[in-house]
């Protein structure tokens, strides 16, 4: 049977923490796999926030959406998707949602499509204050989980920011998990927090 995939990891942990109606955020939408995890798992209810510096990336989310919309018109949260950086996250959510969320979801690295430019990376500055913001916006019991990517040129980098401001963050904040291949050093990994 084997483990689950990161993938696969990040989903259940947020599925079993985030309710219909709920708010989330997927602050790196790419191909909107994640945005539309979260649209289906809150239900018309609930409101996600995606966020990507690329409209390509956008372009693509929204094609998964709508195809998604079109076979169940009613299931899926309104999706708000946003031209900006995961670090701007704070400032362009409303105000309201502060403390309210539910989940944020980072997808790290680049956008993985066939004609994308690879040069195009998350990089550990923008993504360390991406997940100060995010961590902000949770509410108690609200999770954040991070996909980090070292195979790739700079992943390595941003891997290890990510996962020494996880062990920074204070245990009375936030409890920290990584889950991670061991044998694999360049295998994707799952960094995750649990707000208190």
């Amino acid at each position: 049977m084997g483990f689950m995939s990161v993938l696969s990891f990040a989903h259940k942990s947020i599925a079993e923490r985030l309710a219909p109606g709920e708010r989330a955020i997927d602050a790196t939408a790419g191909t909107g796999a994640d945005t539309l995890f979260l649209a289906r798992t809150l239900g018309p209810r609930g409101e996600v926030c995606g966020f990507d510096i690329q409209q390509a990336a956008l372009k693509l989310a929204t094609e998964r959406l709508n195809a998604a919309r079109e076979e169940s018109p009613l299931a899926l949260a309104p999706v708000t998707l946003l031209c900006r950086s995961h670090a701007e996250m704070a400032e362009a959510v409303p105000a309201a949602w502060r403390g309210t969320v539910g989940a944020v979801m980072f997808n790290l690295g680049y956008l993985p499509s066939a004609d994308a430019d690879k040069s195009i990376i998350t990089e550990p500055h923008s993504s360390i204050s991406a997940l100060e913001a995010a961590l902000s916006l949770l509410r108690p019991g609200g999770i954040i989980t991070a996909v980090l990517y070292p195979g790739h040129a700079g992943g390595d980098l941003e891997a290890a920011a990510v996962e020494a401001w996880a062990a920074s963050v204070p245990l009375h904040t936030a409890q920290s998990i990584i889950y991670r291949q061991l044998q694999r050093a360049a295998a994707p990994y799952v960094v995750a927090l649990e707000k208190k």
